[in-house]
């Protein structure tokens, strides 16, 4: 066992407070403390200590929306790149999406991912299973199965899909609620876009491109707190990016439907004027959309109406992005930069403090997937799921030095805020001044 003093970080955003990491537990948290007499009698162990004057120690982030790609599309990412870029964004735990290859709907592939993730030991990974057979929304996939297998399954979504069909819906809610379980929905109404390659409005149509409406995102997402509030269920809508959604789900909450939000980094600073450049980096699901709605995101998140952040991490090689608009996959990469959007947009704007951000990026994640062990507060004897942040950094995003086997961030070159600097896992440390162990 080994020991980690970490002094002088703000706990939270809070005063300086040193914090101690015995084995895989926080062992003290407080002013001048050493790492002496920490273990038991007689017992040699190395003592490593960090000093983090002036930088922010946050419990380890937890994202509830992550594409690994494995099995499947190893071109694009595996397990170990991917947890390997997540903790290099301060994360301990992903959730991994079911649309590879095999689509994760049975639970012989998501024992598959799950473990991978215990191979590679970068960070915990939690697979989504898939809510029906084949991402095809007609059959429901085996939900009790993947619960009930080692990989212990809690959240379900066709994510790059919208269950589009209410009954199929409905069924899927009643189910995983036996086992506290949450649908998570990928809220697009397939008819309304069809041939839709960004935001519709003035941009669409200067450009000439097909145009992605607001309503098909809002449509679903009203029918499915309806859904929920019926069934007496828990629904998650993924990846919220208009203001009509922003205030469905407003509305929905003040009724008492038990219905959790999320949005991406890249929906809280990019708006569709980026589209002018036809630079397909740019091409996401949802698209990018207007200033308004990335006003109203920010704002939602802040008063606690988008209970948090997920990265839709969705890496592509090369040549999947390197090509003409309408040919190009959607889809940017994010655990790497996730954490510096956050500060720029929220932390440095006003609108959320440090103490906010762990709740959005690792308490409420860890709650809604039921992630056990993460998203603990910082105190002795919880996990020491941790990480440490340089607030006052700045610098340019290069994807060259990305962990992540992909490269189509729409940041890069673009000066952000903020560093990761450390990572633990269960107290064994991840990340250190920035390098991968």
């Amino acid at each position: 066992m080994s020991k980690t003093l970490i002094r002088g970080a703000k706990v939270l955003g809070g005063d300086p407070q040193d914090v101690l990491i015995n084995g895989g537990t926080v062992a003290a948290v407080g002013t001048g403390l050493s790492a002496e007499g920490a273990g038991p009698a007689g017992e040699a162990q190395e003592v490593t200590v960090v000093e983090a004057h002036g930088k922010v120690l946050l419990p380890g982030l937890v994202d509830l929306h992550t594409h690994l790609r494995e099995p499947g599309r190893e071109d694009s990412e595996t397990v170990l790149t991917g947890t390997r870029a997540a903790a290099s964004g301060g994360y301990t735990a992903v959730f991994a999406m079911a649309n590879t290859f095999p689509v994760a709907d049975t639970a012989g592939v998501v024992e598959q991912v799950w473990r991978l993730g215990r191979e590679h030991g970068y960070c915990d990974v939690r697979p989504v299973g898939a809510v029906t057979v084949g991402l095809e929304g007609s059959t429901l996939a085996e939900l009790g199965a993947m619960h009930e297998s080692a990989a212990g399954v809690t959240v379900f979504s066709d994510d790059g899909k919208c269950v589009h069909d209410a009954v199929i819906m409905r069924r899927a809610l009643e189910y995983v609620k036996a086992f506290d379980g949450v649908v998570a929905q990928h809220a697009q109404e397939p008819r309304l876009t069809e041939g839709a390659q960004m935001n519709e409005g003035v941009v669409s149509a200067e450009l000439g491109l097909g145009g992605w409406p607001a309503v098909a995102e809002e449509s679903i997402i009203a029918r499915d707190v309806l859904l929920a509030e019926h069934v007496g269920s828990r629904v998650h809508i993924c990846h919220l990016s208009t203001a009509g959604s922003v205030e469905i789900v407003r509305w929905a909450k003040s009724r008492g439907i038990d219905v959790t939000a999320e949005v991406t980094p890249h929906h809280l600073l990019l708006t569709d004027e980026l589209v002018r450049s036809y630079n397909p980096v740019y091409k996401v699901n949802p698209p990018l959309r207007t200033e308004r709605d990335v006003h109203a995101l920010r704002e939602a998140l802040a008063d606690g109406t988008i209970d948090i952040v997920a990265t839709d991490h969705a890496p592509h090689p090369h040549e999947d992005k390197d090509c003409e608009w309408a040919a190009a996959a959607m889809g940017m990469v994010g655990l790497e930069t996730a954490l510096s959007v956050v500060q720029e947009t929220m932390v440095d704007t006003g609108l959320l403090d440090w103490a906010g951000v762990a709740d959005r990026m690792s308490f409420a994640p860890a709650r809604i997937g039921r992630a056990e062990g993460h998203g603990r507060p910082v105190s002795a004897g919880e996990p020491a799921n941790l990480m440490l942040v340089d607030t006052a950094y700045r610098g340019s995003v290069d994807p060259a030095g990305f962990a992540s086997r992909s490269r189509n961030t729409p940041y890069e070159g673009r000066e952000l805020p903020g560093r990761v600097t450390h990572t633990w896992l269960r107290g064994t440390a991840t990340l250190i001044d920035g390098k991968l162990t």
